[in-house]
């Protein structure tokens, strides 16, 4: 086999029904029908979910799932597998930040600029360019925007709609300029100065069986989408009283550890926590921040399994759910999921109340239950009743569980920490652009034992 840094044949994408939407050949070394062969591998593939890099024939795949569709690569060479990954991960980003979101619909209504990029970033199977801001200086085509209609915000309110943040970016090149004297003058297409701020965090957190946190991790990050016309800098100011490494006062915001994008400024940072950049073009992460010991669990788990008299061959299992958040905080799509034993013939959960539905998974073998709305403050407690194929054991008992949660709660973070403000360097005073900053904490890894 040939041995390259990572050389593709061809890439492309392909919808959940295995449509070709995207096909580039690059080498003319792919064989026919390799889309649909790849498609049908995946599919079929023996033993449960196919793996991101495999072999078909004398070819190597490597392939990522976004929104439903699937991107993907092939080559003859000995490429770095993660290497292609990577590309792969870069390469939907750059799509996502053109079309402004990443669907059958938009890619289909924009593959004549999805091709043109296709060319900028790779040439000859070789990558070339991954960055947005760097494609903008070659990339001509303007997106056609695919998202869907909601209802404006209201003026001043401090929530964008959700698909605000996923417009299509400029198409046109690069063009250099200050934000003129006139104001709140938008882009080239009228379009209105905005900038959006997502505080994202995604926890890890491992309980006992009796409810007691035996670790936590925040893996955050503070992303940023700017449509400000003339690209001025900005100032983004945190909790003044955040401390990055050991030590801090009583009450203070604790990171581990923190990087910065390329394009911030520090030189402010450590005496007042403000950062300062010119934001590139299109959606990047300006920090990613680690924080874990004393984090405050928004979802308090406490599962109960017991034997029932005189039934030999069931269990039942009782799961209780409180939500440790403020009243006007919310968990939204919250699925509590637990692992039934080996022996399990049937699982029957009982009706969770109003908001809740309940379910038994044969293929998983394993109780849902999901609250679409789970309020702060809110208790649940799920009961379901197992039964066994053989006789219920100590062996059988210790086979329910792990308890499971997903969820994402809006406008909420465990870290606390604040976008205290954004400011605009050099602005004039008619010149008010929308600010929109969000907060959202989700589930990344969230087990309680049996």
């Amino acid at each position: 086999m040939k041995t390259s840094p990572s050389s593709l044949s061809q890439f492309f994408i392909l919808s959940p029904r295995g449509d070709t939407i995207i096909s580039k050949d690059y080498r003319g070394d792919s064989p026919v029908g390799a889309a649909e062969a790849f498609f049908r591998r995946v599919t079929f593939w023996s033993g449960g979910s196919a793996p991101p890099v495999f072999r078909l024939g004398d070819m190597t795949y490597v392939w990522v799932k976004t929104g439903g569709l699937l991107f993907a690569c092939n080559t003859r060479f000995n490429a770095s597998p993660s290497t292609i990954v990577e590309l792969l991960h870069r390469v939907v980003r750059v799509f996502r930040d053109y079309c402004g979101v990443l669907s059958e619909e938009a890619i289909r209504k924009n593959f004549i600029l999805i091709y043109e990029l296709l060319d900028e970033v790779l040439d000859f199977g070789y990558p070339q360019r991954t960055s947005t801001e760097n494609l903008k200086a070659h990339v001509y085509n303007e997106a056609v925007d695919a998202r869907v209609t909601r209802a404006p915000a209201l003026p001043g309110s401090r929530t964008a709609p959700r698909a605000s943040a996923r417009k299509p970016i400029g198409g046109g090149p690069v063009t250099a300029g200050r934000i003129s004297s006139g104001g709140a003058a938008a882009g080239a297409r009228g379009e209105r100065n905005e900038i959006y701020v997502d505080v994202l965090e995604r926890l890890t957190m491992t309980f006992s069986a009796t409810g007691a946190v035996v670790n936590a991790t925040v893996d955050g990050c503070v992303q940023m989408k700017s449509y400000l016309a003339g690209n001025p800098e900005l100032a983004l100011a945190l909790n003044e009283n955040l401390v990055v490494g050991a030590g801090g006062a009583v009450g203070a915001v604790l990171l581990d550890d923190c990087n910065f994008h390329a394009c911030v400024r520090l030189d402010d940072f450590e005496e007042s926590r403000v950062l300062t950049f010119v934001p590139p073009d299109g959606e990047f992460v300006v920090l990613n921040y680690r924080a874990s010991g004393d984090v405050r669990a928004p979802f308090c788990v406490q599962p109960h399994v017991e034997e029932i008299k005189d039934a030999p061959h069931m269990l039942e299992v009782v799961v209780v759910v409180c939500a440790d958040l403020p009243a006007d905080n919310h968990g939204a799509n919250v699925v509590i999921s637990v692992k039934c034993p080996r022996t399990t013939d049937i699982a029957t959960p009982d009706p969770p109340g109003v908001g809740a539905s309940a379910d038994y998974d044969a293929a998983k073998r394993a109780l849902i239950w999901t609250v679409s709305k789970f309020a702060g403050s809110k208790e649940y407690t799920f009961r379901a009743r197992i039964r066994l194929s053989s006789r219920c054991t100590a062996q059988t008992r210790r086979q329910v569980g792990p308890v499971s949660l997903t969820f994402e709660i809006p406008m909420y973070n465990v870290s606390n920490l604040q976008v205290k403000y954004l400011r605009i360097a050099d602005c004039p005073k008619n010149y008010n652009p929308y600010r929109w900053v969000r907060y959202v904490t989700s589930a990344s890894s969230y087990v309680c034992r049996c």
